[in-house]
């Protein structure tokens, strides 16, 4: 029962879905983390649920699930289509029904997205983002995949979930059937949109028919589909109408198709930048309908709902970066809140690259009976020198174990270069984390230092373990004339030591050189408005997709970014691989010159003298920024013990990775 004070009072109010009575508005989105493809994990998958479910979540949605072989996402990704499959799953929902939680399941047909030779879809027309030419389905094969559709939430049923999620968002295949872009049929699947949804409208009557009315429906529909040829609000709402009709319990809202050349979840896109195209259907419907896409606190989520824009909001990897998101804020606790980024880099990348999933701010994420933060019997006196996010975790941790540990930092304020990160215009996030980091030093009882250097061997001294997490400086690569006023380091920019002029070379295009762009040329973090102008987004969709042309605001500021790598398409790879593609694009926009396979030759008072396919040119700058690359800062070189441990960027500098810096810290902490 909601409590009388409740600093949240519409986001925690419970909600009834078809006779099962959620506790709050907070829907735990799907996300795909590995573990379900795999029967043997499931057991990894119950923790994974559990904790959320414990941490308050109203309902959780599995990762997608697939109907049968040919819509699998990959040759052995997870599906339901016979009864001993449920046995793994029984885990899974026994897991959150104890933990006081409901759960759906996902049931999600790949089609043309599919990563296995066996894709079908509406059309035979291939997908950018995927290998296989899919097999267009014939009328008889349509129909038994809506019975697959519907013995898949059968299924789920016996397995004991309250409900499935039907995916009909983010250009998967009842979005291909939805869509002409990829729906070329000339039958009564395809043509007019009153016939391109009835895919999706025989898929949830059959569901219905089988599950009965006793279980939650839920259909994830693409509002924006954000590429060409893709729906129109008018006829996304005919469709949201149809499926209510049809039989649907709820509406979630999906943002997108992988496709797009639109960023929806990454650090970029501004939060909640999506609730207006959500309202929009909820005043079409009289079921309850979910707001999504970089929704991450719960303010947000609060205003959402109390504004009448969604009844109920759904929140996936702020799941991944805190459990206990729900109960934290039902405490008003907002402020212990490990916040997501929407960095991507530990969840979305990892999935792309087939990898389990988890999270940069927090990697117990799907490793929950892995790292497990047990009381130690042996305390000891632990120094950790350095707060950047790697000594911030390892501090934090292990005085959560018990341990009685002393942080030291040689700057005035913690963060390292994490500091420098959230200064980025997009990266504004940033800021959370060490604000959540700040108040773990707190909680934890751990004694912070700052402005003070220390050696590691006189700490040996006093301190039974030394955890050496000192960073990084940046590198300074070696040209001649390097040391010409014209030069500044990364960290002096961003830091505001020194100031650059209106014509800038950047030297290096990993992640660092990409961000150095993006703070040379904007001032601030765009409005919801600003940003959908810079993309080309109508979150009205009066257009196909809901597509305009970008607006169009130059910098005055004229920069090139370099790399010796002759390899174009690598610029600004490395951390963040699902979202380096973005930034490309908008300093394309933005007018940078990217120049691959340069050679540097001398930096005099002319500018910066340079080698390209052969030809020696010169870029007249007024500044030449280094970007490239770090050295670790690490005293404990010679220091051969077993109770000195060096983590983070003092171990491993290279290009600056604060998944794995967090991550060392974390694992260090749970071994000590």
């Amino acid at each position: 029962m909601r409590a009388p004070m409740s600093p949240y009072p519409h986001l925690l109010a419970p909600v009834t879905l078809a006779h099962v009575t959620l506790r709050n508005r907070v829907v735990m989105g799907s996300m795909h983390t590995g573990l379900e493809d795999r029967f043997w994990h499931y057991g990894k998958l119950a923790a994974f649920y559990r904790e959320r479910a414990l941490g308050g979540a109203g309902l959780i949605v599995t990762g997608g699930i697939a109907p049968d072989r040919r819509g699998r996402l990959s040759p052995l990704a997870g599906t339901l289509s016979h009864l001993a499959a449920t046995l793994p799953h029984r885990r899974v929902t026994r897991a959150v029904h104890d933990a006081g939680g409901a759960i759906v399941m996902q049931i999600l047909h790949a089609g043309r997205y599919g990563y296995q030779p066996f894709v079908e879809s509406a059309s035979a027309l291939r997908s950018p983002i995927s290998p296989f030419t899919p097999r267009a389905m014939s009328d008889a094969r349509i129909r038994t995949v809506i019975g697959h559709f519907a013995r898949a939430a059968r299924l789920a049923r016996i397995a004991g979930y309250d409900g499935v999620e039907v995916m009909g968002s983010e250009g998967y295949l009842i979005n291909q059937f939805l869509s002409a872009r990829v729906n070329r049929r000339s039958d009564r699947w395809g043509g007019s949109i009153d016939a391109r949804m009835q895919f999706a409208v025989e898929v949830v009557k059959a569901i219905r028919r089988e599950a009965g009315d006793a279980f939650i429906l839920m259909f994830r529909l693409s509002l924006l589909d954000l590429v060409e040829g893709g729906n129109t609000m008018t006829e996304t709402i005919a469709v949201a109408q149809a499926l209510e009709h049809a039989g649907i319990t709820l509406l979630n809202s999906g943002i997108g198709w992988h496709e797009a050349r639109i960023p929806t979840i990454g650090t970029i896109v501004p939060r909640a930048a999506f609730r207006e195209a959500t309202a929009q259907v909820k005043r079409a419907l009289t079921v309850p309908v979910v707001a999504s896409n970089r929704i991450n606190t719960p303010e947000i989520a609060e205003d959402i709902i109390a504004s009448g824009d969604a009844d109920l909001v759904s929140m996936a990897r702020p799941f991944l970066a805190d459990p206990q998101f729900v109960s934290k804020a039902a405490q008003d606790r907002g402020a212990d809140i490990n916040t997501c980024i929407a960095c991507n880099q530990a969840c979305l990348d990892r999935t792309f690259r087939g990898q389990r999933a988890s999270c940069l701010v927090n990697p117990r994420a799907c490793r929950e009976t892995e790292l497990i933060y047990t009381r130690t019997p042996t305390p000891r006196r632990i120094a950790v020198v350095g707060a950047g996010v790697a000594g911030l975790a390892a501090a934090t941790v292990a005085a959560e174990r018990g341990h009685q540990v002393s942080l030291f930092e040689a700057a005035s304020q913690i963060g390292g270069q994490f500091r420098l990160a959230m200064q980025v215009p997009g990266k504004e996030d940033f800021r959370d984390t060490l604000r959540y980091f700040a108040n773990r030093i707190g909680a934890t009882g751990v004694t912070l230092a700052v402005n003070q250097r220390v050696a590691t061997d006189a700490l040996l001294r006093d301190f039974d373990t030394v955890v050496v997490a000192s960073g990084v400086t940046p590198r300074m690569p070696s040209i001649a004339g390097i040391d010409h006023l014209k030069v500044i380091s990364y960290s002096d920019l961003i830091a505001g030591r020194k100031h650059a002029g209106r014509t800038v070379a950047v030297i290096g295009a990993g992640g660092i050189g990409v961000d150095v762009c993006t703070f040379l040329l904007m001032d601030y973090a765009l409005s919801t408005a600003a940003w959908c102008d810079e993309w080309g987004i109508d979150v009205e969709a009066r257009e196909g997709g809901g597509l305009r042309a970008p607006a169009s605001h130059p910098s005055p500021r004229r920069v090139w970014l370099l790399q010796r790598s002759p390899d174009g398409r690598r610029m600004g790879a490395g951390p963040g691989k699902t979202t380096g593609w973005a930034h490309r694009i908008a300093l394309k926009r933005q007018g940078v010159e990217m120049l691959a396979g340069v050679t540097y030759t001398k930096i005099d008072e002319h500018g910066l003298h340079i080698v390209v396919a052969g030809e020696a040119r010169c870029l007249d700058v007024e500044s030449i920024v280094i970007c490239a690359g770090q050295e670790a800062v690490n005293d404990a070189a010679g220091l051969a013990s077993a109770r000195v441990h060096v983590i983070g960027g003092a171990h491993r500098a290279g290009e600056l990775d604060a998944e794995a810096a967090i991550r060392e810290g974390v694992e260090l902490a749970v071994r000590l």
